[in-house]
């Protein structure tokens, strides 16, 4: 007996019923849960969304949604030639499989898009979940950030429409390439706490990417002085320089490294810690002015977070302070944040308070409104 799930039912006694949009990004599609659900969103709103990444060789199956999914086969897992094979295996499955709109994720998928979008006669969008070259592993690299650049300048202008994450990247593409983007923010479900107990040891947690710009070069060495374990959940390109710094400081018994977390794993291993940290270094207008899944993560499992204070992060916090404010990622400020939290049990529950009544309004519930807004304009 061979089983198909609701929406492959639903397409083959209703075919070709559903605009088609291909959403496209260079990561293997498991832990990506922005765009799970985008793509859930778009499914739901009435459009057929398929979402199109990468297989590594650890790929974990993918995970059954109510959209499709896809992922190719590259031969090289990094660097340019990664790049450079990755966008042409896009741009030829995107140019010989039907859709009604390409929407490209981050400058890194916008070449193919773009190029199918013409070839197809199809409308294109360009998705910014960040301000892609001004990252510090790029802005800090002469030559790779030249190179990203100059993709950015011949592309960007060339999709009138997209949207991104925060007003300052919204005024950026407007200053530098004339274009109006929206606005549809990392902004988590809204579920219900299904957890109350909490780790029996202090822990506090790091989850997202481990990459350049996040401050484990300052929140690594900080934990010799914070009673508590950091417990580090994710995978990225400063990972193996995380742990040496651990080791370095003879922190391994302090510092755990998870590696990749499922999404439901980490939903309540977030629940259980005592307190979330968003942190990022000032160096790259993508770190100084970003606006971080992880930062709503936080406040939607009601644990307190030691935050940056940076502009679009103390732009919402003034209104729904769930966050204690550092104004620094040196050593000590850390250490005295952290500190500051788990010794003041007001200021904590305070806090806590705090996000537990933000999660009514800040929640995806509520963004996607403006996501389905935006493609119904499109398509």
């Amino acid at each position: 007996m061979v089983l198909i799930n609701r929406q492959q039912l639903y397409l083959s006694l209703n075919p070709a019923i559903l605009p088609r949009i291909i959403l496209t990004v260079t990561n293997d599609l498991t832990y990506d849960q922005r765009m799970q659900r985008i793509c859930s969103s778009l499914q739901k709103a009435g459009y057929e969304a398929v979402l199109v990444g990468r297989k590594l060789p650890n790929s974990a199956p993918l995970a059954d949604w109510s959209f499709q999914q896809k992922r190719l086969n590259c031969t090289f897992t990094k660097g340019l030639l990664f790049y450079a094979e990755y966008n042409i295996r896009l741009f030829f499955f995107l140019l010989f499989t039907n859709a009604d709109a390409y929407c490209a994720i981050d400058l890194d998928t916008i070449i193919p898009s773009f190029f199918a979008s013409v070839l197809r006669n199809k409308p294109r969008v360009y998705d910014a979940h960040e301000l892609f070259t001004e990252q510090k592993e790029i802005v800090t690299r002469k030559v790779i950030h030249q190179f990203w650049l100059s993709i950015e300048k011949f592309a960007v202008p060339r999709f009138a429409k997209g949207y991104t994450v925060n007003l300052f990247i919204q005024e950026e593409f407007k200053r530098r390439y004339g274009v109006q983007y929206g606005i549809v923010r990392n902004m988590p479900l809204k579920k219900e706490l299904n957890c109350s107990a909490k780790f029996a040891e202090k822990t506090i947690l790091y989850q997202g990417a481990v990459n350049e710009g996040r401050s484990f070069e300052t929140l690594i060495p900080a934990m010799a002085h914070v009673k508590a374990t950091l417990l580090i959940c994710g995978e990225g390109n400063f990972l193996e320089e995380a742990k040496a710094i651990a080791k370095k400081y003879s922190l391994e018994d302090k510092v755990v490294f998870k590696g990749a977390v499922s999404p439901k794993e980490l939903q309540l291993i977030t629940q259980q810690s005592h307190i979330g940290v968003m942190l990022f270094e000032a160096t790259g207008m993508n770190q100084y002015y970003s606006l971080a899944n992880r930062f709503f993560d936080y406040m939607m499992a009601g644990i307190p977070q030691l935050c940056v204070n940076y502009p679009e992060y103390a732009a919402i916090l003034k209104d729904y302070p769930f966050a204690y404010l550092i104004d620094d990622t040196q050593i000590d400020t850390i250490a005295y944040g952290l500190n500051k939290l788990l010794a003041d049990s007001v200021l904590y529950e305070t806090i806590r308070n705090n996000a537990l009544f933000a999660r009514d309004a800040l929640n995806w519930n509520e963004e996607e409104k403006r996501l389905i807004s935006f493609w119904k304009q499109i398509l």
